[in-house]
């Protein structure tokens, strides 16, 4: 998965508009554009298209932690330069408060049951022994989850009541 399939489809399941996109990059002290963001969003085959880094969606993940979690006093974490499977799922797990049930929950909606063991095996260190690299399919498919979960629910609590 490219970072910029994460950050569509992070944008798409919390329908932020690009005022808001703009404000989670400022809650991790990054000024972006619109039209960088629009850019970023773009399918690659159009012309406009750039490449978001991984220092961008570190970035864009850390605001997204400031702006669900609260921001933390002092100084604040330094974006990841390379970015892993691995660590976009972590930032995700905090950004969202999720515990592994809640996660396991999410990965049930995309039809594709991992067990605890295999999930904490994503959340270890490198050089643990149990530490086990996340595929693109295994992202894809919580982010697919996420977006059924949340993006569905988002939607339920705007449509007016039908009695």
């Amino acid at each position: 998965m490219t970072n910029n399939d994460v950050l569509r489809r992070i944008r798409y399941t919390f329908d932020f508009n690009d005022t808001k996109m703009i404000a989670l990059f400022a809650l991790a002290d990054c000024e972006v554009t619109r039209e960088q963001i629009s850019d970023w969003l773009k399918q690659e085959d159009d012309p406009a298209y750039q490449n978001c880094g991984d220092t961008q969606l570190a970035i864009f993940l850390n605001g997204l932690i400031n702006d669900r979690r609260g921001k933390k006093e002092g100084e604040q974490p330094k974006p990841e330069k390379r970015l892993s499977n691995n660590i976009i799922f972590r930032k995700l797990k905090i950004a969202l408060d999720l515990k592994a049930e809640d996660i396991l929950e999410i990965m049930s909606h995309s039809n594709v049951p991992i067990s605890k063991h295999e999930l904490s095996a994503f959340f270890r260190r490198a050089d643990h022994k149990h530490y086990r690299e996340c595929k693109d399919q295994i992202l894809r498919n919580f982010l697919t989850g996420m977006q059924q979960k949340y993006r569905s629910s988002h939607f339920y609590k705007k449509s007016p009541n039908p009695e």
